[in-house]
Formats: C-alpha cells, sequence, structure tokens
C-alpha cells in the first residue's frame, strides 16, 4: 500500500507542475524591483528614460524615481507594498505630469482586470502634502483616477485600487501620470498588475529552474518505487 501511495503522489506532482502558468501577469516590473537602487536611497530618472524591464518616463523633464523601501525622510520612513522598492511620480521636484508607460500584449475583446497601490504620506504643511492621486490611462483614454486619503501619519500607506477594461488591440498601453500638485513631494505606486478577469494569478510560482528539480525528483520517486516493487 505504501508503494502505490508513492507512485499516485509522484504522478500528482508531475501533473501539478507541469499545468503550472509560468507567468500569469501581463505587466512586467510590476513593483518596479528593477534596476536596484541603494539601500536607503533613491534614483531619479528623466523624461524618456527606459526603466529596465518594460517602462517608459514619460510627461516632465522632472521624471520618476524609484525609491528603497527602507528610504527615511524628515522622520517618516517610505516602506515598499510589495517587494522592496516603489515607485515616486513626482521625480525630481518638478511634480507635475510625470508619468510611467507600458505596452504589453492584449487579446481583442478579452476583459482584463488592472490592480495597483497608490502610497500617501500625511504630512499637513510638510513637503509630503495630505493626500496621493493617480490618473491612468489606457491607450491615451483616462480609465481611473485613485486617491489615497490615509491620514496615517510618520510613514507611508497603501490603498489598492483596481479597474476592468476590455482590449481593443493586441497591443495595449498603460499610463501611470502624477496628479498631485506641485508642493507635493511624494505620490507613491507600486504592485501594478493586469489579468484576464475572473482569474486569480498564484501567490507564487515557481520558477522554470524550480520545476525541472521538483520534475526530477518527482522521476526519481517514481524509479525508487519501481525499484522497490520489482
Amino acid at each position: 500500500m505504501k508503494l502505490r501511495n508513492g507512485l499516485l503522489v509522484a504522478a500528482g506532482l508531475l501533473a501539478t507542475f507541469s499545468t503550472l502558468p509560468l507567468q500569469a501577469d501581463s505587466i512586467t516590473n510590476g513593483s518596479f524591483e528593477s534596476p536596484v537602487v541603494p539601500a536607503g536611497a533613491f534614483t531619479n530618472f528623466g523624461n524618456g528614460s527606459i526603466l529596465i524591464n518594460g517602462w517608459t518616463v514619460v510627461g516632465a523633464p522632472g521624471g520618476v524615481s524609484i525609491v528603497s523601501g527602507t528610504f527615511t525622510q524628515n522622520g517618516i520612513t517610505f516602506p515598499a507594498e510589495n517587494g522592496n522598492q516603489w515607485l515616486d511620480l513626482t521625480g525630481n521636484g518638478v511634480n507635475s505630469n510625470e508619468g510611467v508607460e507600458q505596452f504589453f500584449a492584449t487579446t481583442v475583446g478579452a476583459a482584463y482586470t488592472l490592480s495597483f497601490w497608490v502610497g500617501n504620506v500625511n504630512n499637513p504643511g510638510g513637503i509630503f502634502g495630505t493626500t496621493s492621486t493617480v490618473d491612468v490611462l489606457l491607450n491615451d483614454s483616462q480609465i481611473a483616477q485613485a486617491t489615497n486619503s490615509n491620514t496615517t501619519t510618520g510613514t507611508q500607506t497603501w490603498e489598492q485600487f483596481t479597474t476592468t477594461f476590455t482590449a481593443t488591440s493586441a497591443t495595449s498601453s498603460l499610463l501611470f501620470v502624477n496628479g498631485d500638485p506641485a508642493s507635493d513631494n511624494s505620490n507613491g505606486l507600486d504592485n501594478i498588475s493586469v489579468n484576464l478577469s475572473g482569474t486569480t494569478p498564484p501567490p507564487t510560482v515557481p520558477e522554470p529552474s524550480t520545476l525541472l528539480l521538483l520534475g526530477s525528483g518527482s522521476l526519481g520517486l517514481l524509479g525508487w518505487a519501481r525499484k522497490k516493487l520489482a
């Protein structure tokens, strides 16, 4: 009975991992983990810069900044919502219509769900303002305006926003634009994902190398079971 169960477990493992999608999300580098910036600091990217792995900076010359989740200023902490880094849409102090854009493959007629997080610092009378607003455009048409008005002080807090859209072409573009006034020097964006509506990506997806290791381990279990049966 134990040998038979071993064969069933091995077969089940092979079947499970062979059907796992390698990537469910359509967006590349949605948490701005690349390029890596110095811990506790930030790096500015001007208009026209390509943020490695998919994003292009558009709008005002002040650009945007990738910020370390351990960055602090004026006694305020700025943690990332996901991973180790996040994007500040206010960039290098110009604070107008800076943004980032990405083109990605879509299926005409298919419905998609967009999810993203906006980070806000409640800093009354200070340089970081009290709210954070992000305008979202799909193929140059606005589909959402997201405002995080969280009143927590002393740290950046995050709020999730979702919206749906139907693709009208084989390639679509998403543009996230700073909607804060010039006096506000922080507007966080993080953890962007686009998935077919009605589907939920797995929390973690094994890398191809992990799948190979699991597969070879399962094959080894099959071989061991056959040896015992012989």
